[in-house]
């Protein structure tokens, strides 16, 4: 987070465009585009320019750096699993699912058009706990 802060902060200086943000929230939230809270987490080095509006602005580290990354991470740390950013995904919804977090905010967290997507999470929460009982199987 501290090079991210330190470009942010160079923008800042420098007072470069902001992040792209959607076109209903830039109208009405523009200078969110130029916070900190807004920042990428994983900002380019270099900027580019926008094609439509030749806006010259710093956008996100493209996908597959982050894979590659990960990826030399991984091997770093002797992992010998296939390590992916979408296997990290899906055990951030796991976990939350296992604190007892309820299954609309993942759906919101992860940006799951349907519920139905996020669902699925809940089947393999319950194949690691073994079957879902009822409290009265106890007694």
């Amino acid at each position: 987070m501290a090079y991210a802060k330190t470009l942010w902060e160079a923008d800042r200086r420098d007072n470069r465009a902001g992040i792209m943000l959607p076109y209903a929230f830039a109208q009405k939230s523009p200078k969110s585009a130029v916070s900190w809270e807004w920042f990428w987490i994983f900002p380019a080095a270099e900027e580019s320019t926008d094609p439509d509006t030749g806006t010259v602005r710093r956008h996100h580290l493209h996908e597959a750096r982050i894979s590659r990354a990960l990826t030399v991470a991984t091997e770093l740390a002797g992992i010998t699993k296939r390590v992916t950013a979408h296997v990290l995904r899906h055990s951030y919804a796991t976990h939350l699912l296992m604190r007892g977090v309820d299954i609309r905010s993942i759906q919101e967290r992860l940006g799951h058009s349907s519920v139905a997507t996020t669902e699925v999470y809940t089947h393999v929460v319950k194949a690691m706990q073994g079957a879902v009982r009822s409290p009265l199987d106890d007694l």
